[in-house]
């Protein structure tokens, strides 16, 4: 019986995890460019396209504070030259856990703790707890409407930290 209740803390609490840092480190995305390929062997290659050299340029930022768990870092959307965008976390420190997700959230990041996952965007798992790292926004997304972005524990209902979007500056 014993082993089993230690199965079980092992399996939903996972305070391995604790231990065990998962580091990411993406580069800043550029748009991705395709070469079309010739007709037939005999035709010429046709030309590359122009090489895209435009800096992504911050839409809006905000630095990290703790919340459940210390947490820093900070958050940029940018927009990439060919017009998609992309939420990107800069020297993000913050404890490893289970089930955990990054969020745009309506609720500011020094509001109700339990209001984060209210009216939010799921932009999918956290890739890692530290690091670098792209999540890519879907282009129909009104960035008005969000107030944060939250790294969220859907298992235990717990904002680990969160960020206000509110300048181009953190």
């Amino acid at each position: 019986m014993l082993a089993l209740a230690v199965a079980f803390v092992l399996y939903w609490f996972q305070p391995q995890a604790i231990f065990i840092d998962d580091r990411v480190d993406e580069a800043i995305p550029t748009p991705a460019s395709s070469q079309p390929l010739p007709a037939d062997e005999d035709a010429a290659p046709a030309a590359a396209p122009p090489a895209v050299t435009a800096e992504p340029i911050a839409l809006t930022s905000g630095a990290f504070t703790s919340l459940d768990h210390d947490t820093t870092g900070v958050v940029r959307v940018l927009q990439l030259a060919d017009g998609t965008r992309v939420v990107r976390l800069e020297g993000l420190d913050t404890s490893n856990g289970p089930d955990l997700y990054l969020y745009l959230s309506t609720n500011p990041a020094e509001g109700d703790p339990g209001a984060f996952d209210d009216d939010y965007l799921d932009l999918g798992r956290l890739k890692g707890n530290q690091g670098n790292q792209n999540y890519d926004l879907p282009p129909d997304v009104d960035l008005s409407h969000f107030a944060s972005v939250v790294i969220w524990c859907d298992r235990f209902d717990s904002a680990f930290g969160a960020a206000d979007l509110t300048g181009t500056d953190p």
